[in-house]
């Protein structure tokens, strides 16, 4: 049975008049990965600088570990919580190789041991060749590593990573995500991550925080987030989609322009009522033999697919992912059909 490594319960972060998180509430069992992730100004790395403890919160209460690290009356110092940090910048020591920025948190330890460490963190990384370098004669991916392994190399309890692939290209944080994920679960380690890129969340994490207004709207699994969005907000932000108008037939089936959708509809909802629902860039398929039919309006070719933006007869939008090989001209007609296997549906707004 997994314990909780870390847990905020009810946490309240403000700026003079200015409500930064609010009642913000997270577990994150040892082992597992997580990530906060939200659009700028939402509250995620002040959650993050909250739990180092850079910043004390205003009410509520951070545990790691079972230990109380804040609360109203109990402050521990960043240092004595035995969490590790990568930052934005990876804020590495100019002036020191990769052995000696790996082994900077490492002085209390006799000398043998702070050797033997730090070559097993070098070897772990993968920076065996450049061991001696300094920090101007690396790449981003490289320095990236060395501030993971400089975190990771005293054992901390928690692994904080706030924003870490910022500074480096779309193709090296594709690589470096995955094989970050792979160090940290092969090391056991607990950590989470702040994000607004959905990819690296996505590649990363365990559990995700979406954030707004320094509240966690939803803390689940990629797959749930994408496919079972608790709200508007979260659809809206998570992937891409669009809503149709729809009718409630039952508590398992909606009627939209394209079809019958089955599932389970939101049980606050009775027969006859209108939704609107969800529907993903995977709900709807290409199919010459479909006398459905709809018009390319926009294109986006995206190497092994295209994104069809496609209007219906009514006037209505969709989204579909089409293989790249179904290479379509935009004003032409197509022949879709409905592949969505579940119901996500929203009260209307008004």
């Amino acid at each position: 049975m997994n314990t909780a490594l870390l847990q905020l319960k009810c946490i309240k972060q403000h700026y003079a008049a200015h409500q930064v998180l609010d009642a913000l509430s997270l577990e994150l069992n040892k082992g597992e990965i997580g990530c906060l992730l939200g659009p700028s100004g939402c509250g995620k790395t002040t959650a993050l600088r909250c739990i180092s403890g850079f910043e004390s919160i205003s009410s509520g209460e951070i545990l790691i570990n079972g230990h109380c690290v804040n609360n109203s009356v109990v402050f521990i110092p960043p240092e004595k919580r035995q969490i590790g940090m990568v930052f934005q910048d990876y804020a590495l020591f100019p002036h020191l190789d990769v052995t000696d920025n790996i082994g900077f948190g490492l002085h209390r330890l006799p000398r043998n041991e702070r050797k033997e460490a730090i070559e097993k963190w070098v070897h772990i990384v993968r920076l065996d060749d450049a061991a001696k370098k300094y920090p101007h004669e690396l790449s981003g991916g490289q320095q990236q590593r060395v501030a993971l392994a400089r975190a990771l190399a005293p054992q901390p309890e928690l692994l904080l990573l706030d924003e870490p692939f910022s500074n480096l290209d779309v193709n090296l944080r594709e690589i470096l995500s995955l094989e970050i994920r792979e160090l940290l679960k092969n090391q056991g380690i607990t950590a989470i991550l702040v994000t607004h890129d959905q990819s690296e969340a996505f590649a990363i994490a365990d559990k995700i925080g979406v954030m707004f207004d320094g509240k966690i709207e939803q803390w689940d699994t990629a797959y749930n987030l994408y496919h079972h969005p608790i709200n508007r907000q979260v659809a809206d932000f998570i992937g891409q989609g669009v809503l149709l108008s729809g009718k409630v037939i039952n508590t398992q089936q909606i009627e939209i322009e394209l079809g019958i959708l089955h599932g389970k509809a939101p049980l606050d909802c009775p027969a006859g009522s209108k939704v609107d629902v969800l529907m993903r860039p995977d709900d709807i398929v290409h199919e010459d033999t479909s006398p459905q039919r709809a018009t390319i309006i926009q294109k986006a070719f995206r190497g092994a697919e295209i994104l069809y933006t496609l209007q219906l007869e009514s006037g209505s939008k969709v989204l579909s992912l089409v293989p790249s090989h179904h290479n379509h001209e935009v004003g032409e007609q197509i022949g879709i059909k409905l592949a969505a296997d579940h119901i996500v549906a929203f009260k209307p707004d008004n």
